[in-house]
């Protein structure tokens, strides 16, 4: 193989994968070919795992699978295949359990010796080129001359990954009962970090989802102790170095227990999720930061994250030029030469640094209080923001993974829903239409979802759980009824192909999916909420929604069959601890009929009350239960405040719907 020719990932849409076309290693994608040519030279599978904006990956690449020495190593002993664990989480899942059961410590790259029959045997993370190239050839010899121990050691990590998850977290239904959350909600209170928000530990990742579930139990039972510190995290967040100050977007976490010194990758994902959360916040506070967080973040999906369609892209690469967090970073003298008269201000409120508060003498932006600002002052770091911003542009970007997922444009979809709900702009529920017809339009084939955009892969349980969030989200922002029939059609294919009946559970890739040597179920919650919680989710809010109360029987099954672990691992649960709660709460049922239902449903969400759902119709419509025989009374636009499809008497204000919602109190 020649540097010229490349390598079998020359033609993957994957741009993660094309950074390794040019390697002297000769990767293969994952697929027969590779899988059968092991078979036939009876050679070892090494799976490498990463993504495309994976610093270590890039590192790893760079020192080793860069290096002729060890490529030519890798290419005598092994069958190379390199996956991208974005397009295929369903192989990352597998193989990062079994480096698991190895008593490894997972992360990326992941790195995998399996054999030809694709049993693992062997793994790891990052290794340093002169540990990787021993452990090439101890891998290689130990398969040659200890075969038997080789397969009798492979066999048994895959009969330990092929256990159900049932055996494996040992589940027991278990009641739905608000009561179980109280021991792992008084854990989770030891482990704040009083000074600095989140828990106390570095490095620290936002988790969206337990700060969510955390914020509905303090509303519920009106605790504002825990009210408040998740308020409090989310101003540390918003004014520390993990929020780009002057860009948008939230880094994938911070390095240091402050917020202060980010993983500079922006991923997707994580801004959906914040998106949500902190349209949460600003409704419930009207903190002035958390509407500029908003508003920043969408600037930011504008900007770099959307493509002509309106689709989503997955991520930004922490490194440019070869170097993490290059592109965010600023010396003294490029802010006093670009600011000029107000840089004295702006280095302030930056805390910009003559030696730098970073490395090489550069700083990374982060922010103090704005109540220490006059508007005046307020008004010059706004305008110095734009100035740093457009300068900022002429350096040489990180680079973007173009994949556009399915199930992240989901998460993102519901962000910017939430995020119009919250602030009433306009703009954010175009961006959101847009983007769900373009999901429509290019990853949904007939029934099916395809994962990724210009890809035939097939979607996996996560991209149906976040698109069809998408669109229920969608539909209770502008009363398009389009969207919830495309929500019902995806929902119906998941449970004919994904719905394990037997455990109450779905799998994670679909019934007709190529098969790996184990199918697994996504039982916890993590920087993403785990697929089989955001389906419990969406099925109970999908039934109430339309009535099909098969769908709220298993959303409840699932619930209840989770429900033994609450006690134990709350932090990894907080999707379905949301959910639980959502269960155990009477629902509140708002139906808005008449011409002005989008106005009134924008009023309505001023006000912060997780345990409902919104029903509409701009005209009178039965398309929807909830909407049955619930007319515009005196052609005037009105509001029913109802539970279990029992309604209060109709009004026509919005303040006197308000006064119909139950007391949590």
């Amino acid at each position: 193989m020649s540097k010229s020719q490349g390598n079998k990932l020359i033609n993957s849409a994957s741009p993660y994968l094309k950074q390794h076309a040019y390697n002297p290693v000769y990767w293969y994608p994952w697929g027969n070919e590779a899988l059968e040519l092991a078979i036939k030279e009876d050679k070892p599978i090494l799976v490498s795992i990463g993504y495309s904006s994976c610093h270590w990956c890039h590192v790893m690449e760079h020192e080793s699978f860069e290096n002729k020495d060890i490529a030519d190593i890798m290419n005598q002993n092994f069958i190379s295949i390199k996956v991208d664990r974005e397009e295929r989480p369903d192989i990352d899942q597998v193989y990062m359990d079994a480096v698991h059961m190895l008593g490894v410590r997972g992360g990326w790259p992941l790195n995998v010796f399996i054999t030809p029959d694709q049993k693992p045997f062997y793994g790891g993370t990052y290794f340093p080129p002169d540990g990787w190239k021993q452990v090439l050839l101890g891998v290689a010899n130990a398969f040659q001359t200890k075969r038997t121990q080789v397969e009798e050691s492979a066999e048994k990590v895959k009969k330990a990954i092929s256990l159900s998850e049932i055996e494996q977290y040992g589940l027991q239904t278990s009641a739905i009962s608000i009561d179980i959350l109280k021991e792992g909600i008084s854990k989770l209170n030891d482990k704040f970090d009083k000074v600095y928000g989140g828990y106390s530990r570095a490095p620290k990742f936002p988790m969206p989802s337990i700060w969510k579930f955390m914020l509905d139990y303090s509303i519920l039972k009106n605790d504002i102790k825990l009210r408040d510190h998740v308020i409090f995290t989310l101003q540390k967040m918003a004014i520390g170095g993990i929020f780009d100050q002057i860009g948008g977007g939230f880094a994938r976490y911070s390095v240091d227990e402050r917020w202060f010194a980010p993983h500079f990758e922006k991923m997707l994902y994580d801004n959906g999720q914040l998106l949500s959360l902190y349209a949460a916040a600003f409704t419930i506070t009207g903190k002035a930061t958390f509407k500029d967080v908003i508003d920043k973040t969408i600037e930011w999906l504008k900007r770099e994250m959307m493509n002509e369609k309106g689709g989503f892209y997955s991520a930004l690469d922490a490194d440019s030029e070869g170097e993490e967090g290059k592109y965010y970073v600023w010396t003294e003298e490029e802010i006093d030469t670009i600011i000029g008269s107000d840089a004295i201000l702006v280095k302030s409120y930056f805390n910009i640094e003559r030696d730098g508060n970073w490395e090489k003498g550069t700083s990374i932006l982060y922010r103090n209080e704005d109540s220490d600002y006059s508007p005046e002052e307020k008004e010059k770091i706004k305008n110095a923001e734009k100035l740093l911003l457009s300068h900022r542009e002429i350096r040489i970007k990180p680079g973007l993974d173009n994949k556009v997922l399915a199930g992240w444009n989901g998460l993102m979809l519901k962000g910017v829903c939430d995020a119009y709900l919250a602030t009433g702009n306009k703009l954010y529920l175009d961006i959101a239409n847009k983007n769900a017809a373009f999901i429509r339009d290019n990853l949904v084939k007939g029934n099916k979802l395809t994962r990724s955009y210009k890809s035939n892969i097939p979607a996996m349980l996560e991209d149906y759980a976040f698109a069809i969030q998408g669109f229920i989200s969608l539909y209770q922002s502008d009363f398009d009824i389009q969207w919830i029939e495309l929500a019902k059609k995806l929902t119906n294919e998941t449970i004919d192909n994904f719905y394990d009946k037997n455990d109450a559970l779905f799998y994670f890739t679909s019934e007709g999916s190529s098969s790996l040597i184990a199918r697994k179920k996504e039982i916890h919650d993590n920087v993403i909420p785990s697929s089989n919680s955001q389906m419990a989710r969406n099925l109970y809010l999908l039934s109430n929604l339309t009535g099909n109360e098969d769908w709220g029987k298993i959303a409840i099954s699932m619930v209840e069959k989770i429900s033994s672990l609450f006690g134990q691992d709350i932090e990894h649960l907080g999707n379905w601890a949301s959910t639980l709660i959502l269960m155990d709460t009477p629902l509140t049922e708002v139906v808005i009929v008449g011409k002005e239902a989008q106005k009134f449903n924008l009023e309505l969400s001023k006000y912060y009350f997780p345990f409902k759902i919104t029903a509409g119709s701009l005209k009178e419509s039965d398309s929807l239960p909830l909407l049955e025989n619930r007319p515009a009374v005196n052609s005037k636009t009105t509001i029913y405040v109802c539970e279990n499809r029992v309604c209060n008497l109709p009004v026509h204000l919005v303040k006197e719907a308000l006064n119909q919602f139950p007391d949590l109190g």
